[in-house]
């Protein structure tokens, strides 16, 4: 048994092959040592308006290995190329605006300045270059908060709710493909 497929048929069936596969909706690569690392969701895929898919999950996972990007979310279904959300880690960030001696009065001021962008342009930059060209990020913009359950932006396994992200900040990310 399988939770939400406990009294669904139509939920099972969906799932089950002809040849007796079961379709998760996970995509997966075999590693060096022969292990399968799941690397995205089926349904999170972007095609862009090129024909290329790209896996965002990966990407963002990627851009969140940086010391001072701690969220990202990618953007590109149905456009001509990539285009990033990134929150920046605080601390890190406030540690950084303290070497640079940079006098910012809040978070929002903060992440717009004009060192702290180049910084996660820099950041950016790290993680395109282990991209695809198709794959790689654009444009980014910096968000002064944190994604967040009690805005609705995250599941309760702390997942983006990446269509009501695109919708929050819709005018955001029109403005990277202006």
């Amino acid at each position: 048994m399988a939770q939400g497929y406990y009294k669904r048929p139509e939920a099972t069936a969906e799932s089950w092959d002809r040849d007796g596969w079961f379709h998760t909706g996970d995509i997966g690569e075999i590693d060096a040592d022969g292990f399968l690392r799941i690397t995205d969701r089926k349904k999170d895929l972007i095609k862009t308006s090129g024909g290329k898919y790209v896996a965002p999950q990966n990407i963002e996972n990627l851009l969140k290995t940086q010391p001072h990007i701690s969220q990202a979310v990618v953007i590109g279904d149905n456009r001509k190329y990539c285009v990033a959300l990134v929150t920046v880690d605080l601390d890190e960030v406030e540690r950084f605006a303290r070497t640079q001696q940079l006098e910012v009065g809040d978070r929002t001021a903060l992440v717009q300045h004009p060192k702290v962008v180049e910084l996660i342009e820099t950041e950016v930059q790290t993680v395109n270059q282990q991209l695809a060209s198709y794959e790689s990020i654009k444009y980014f913009r910096i968000l002064d908060r944190d994604f967040a359950q009690e805005t609705g932006e995250l599941t309760p396994s702390l997942k983006v709710k990446r269509k009501v992200v695109t919708e929050r900040f819709r005018n955001l990310i029109d403005q990277m493909y202006d």
